[in-house]
């Protein structure tokens, strides 16, 4: 066949068969007698060999290599082709994630969209200093997406760039909540805890709140931990069992017993707090210095429960509690005295 009936048949252009031929791809058999290429039935075979190669993106050079190296077999080609497919969505993925963050800043002008590219690649920079600068200078006048701030937090692995970030998100109005409380779901322990932390620190109380719930039960118990505290501050109850397991444990004890205090002004939940800790207490695998941390978080509960309980046990049969006890009662009896002396003056 003639190249033009190879044209036709093929859908392949004669400008696209002559430059297979001149590259060695597809070189005709014969030619006629007047010069003009003729095409056998097996140089149209492989003509459909290079198209089909082609639809899954390799290159004319990866294709002559397919077809005439012997060694090249389908498997290592097919192995190429995805890592190199990979590759390339992941590019476009980042370029996507470029785009929706300048999109949602809505620029007004081309100097707001340089903006948003400069603090993408500041927060693609392998320098920590360089990556908070890119969060601290940008100007008031800049709208920053909170969905790239809050996407950032929680890849940001350095507490300082984390810290800045978390700032900047604070102070976007609570937006980019969505893509904090996604990272509360990541099989990463790691962004989880970023998770949690960023949303402690978001000023839509109502809307961490709701987002933290769920974290009460993750089996990190560092999330726990930040979820309690973050909960308990903003007066959710359901943190209260966590909190004294914290007391229990001794881990951020101190943090925990003050939140639990926070929550013991309200007479509502003042009964609970202190039944929890008193049940504890008197716990048969509580020992010593389980025990003095309940004590100490005694101390910080409203109303006279707490003392009441305390001076029951400046008398406990363990000595070190007793002690402990006793030394509390006097801090909160000098409290009381200085108190009742402001309000008499």
């Amino acid at each position: 066949m003639l190249i033009g009936d190879v044209a036709r048949r093929s859908g392949v252009s004669t400008r696209m068969l002559r430059h297979y031929d001149a590259l060695g791809l597809v070189r005709p058999t014969g030619r006629t007698a007047g010069g003009y290429r003729e095409y056998s039935a097996e140089d149209v075979r492989k003509i459909f060999q290079v198209e089909s190669l082609r639809t899954l993106g390799l290159s004319l050079k990866q294709i002559g290599r397919a077809l005439e190296d012997p060694a090249f077999t389908p498997s290592v080609l097919v192995g190429d082709l995805i890592r190199w497919t990979r590759d390339r969505l992941a590019r476009e993925q980042e370029l996507l994630a470029r785009l929706r963050a300048i999109d949602a800043s809505a620029p007004t002008d081309w100097q707001d969209v340089l903006r948003i590219v400069e603090l993408m690649r500041g927060l693609n920079s392998t320098s920590a200093a360089r990556r908070q600068q890119a969060v601290l200078v940008q100007s008031e006048g800049v709208s920053v997406p909170a969905e790239l701030l809050a996407g950032a937090v929680l890849a940001e692995s350095d507490p300082h760039v984390a810290g800045a970030l978390v700032w900047a998100l604070a102070r976007s109005g609570g937006e980019g909540l969505a893509v904090l409380e996604a990272g509360l779901r990541s099989p990463d322990v790691d962004v989880r805890r970023r998770a949690v932390r960023a949303i402690a620190e978001m000023p839509d109380a109502a809307g961490a709140a709701a987002a933290l719930a769920d974290a009460l039960g993750d089996p990190d118990m560092t999330v726990r931990r930040h979820a309690a505290l973050a909960l308990g501050r903003h007066g959710v109850t359901a943190a209260v069992p966590a909190l004294v397991g914290m007391v229990v444990e001794g881990f951020d004890d101190v943090a925990a017993a003050e939140v639990l205090g926070t929550l013991s002004q309200d007479p509502r939940h003042a009964d609970q707090i202190m039944t929890a800790l008193v049940d504890e207490l008197s716990a048969p695998t509580a020992d010593s210095a389980t025990r003095i941390r309940l004590v100490q978080a005694l101390v910080e509960l409203s109303g006279a429960a707490g003392q009441e309980v305390l001076r029951e046990l400046a008398y406990d049969d363990d000595r070190a509690v007793a002690l402990v006890a006793s030394a509390l009662v006097g801090v909160l009896q000098q409290r009381s005295a200085g108190e009742q002396a402001d309000q008499d003056s």
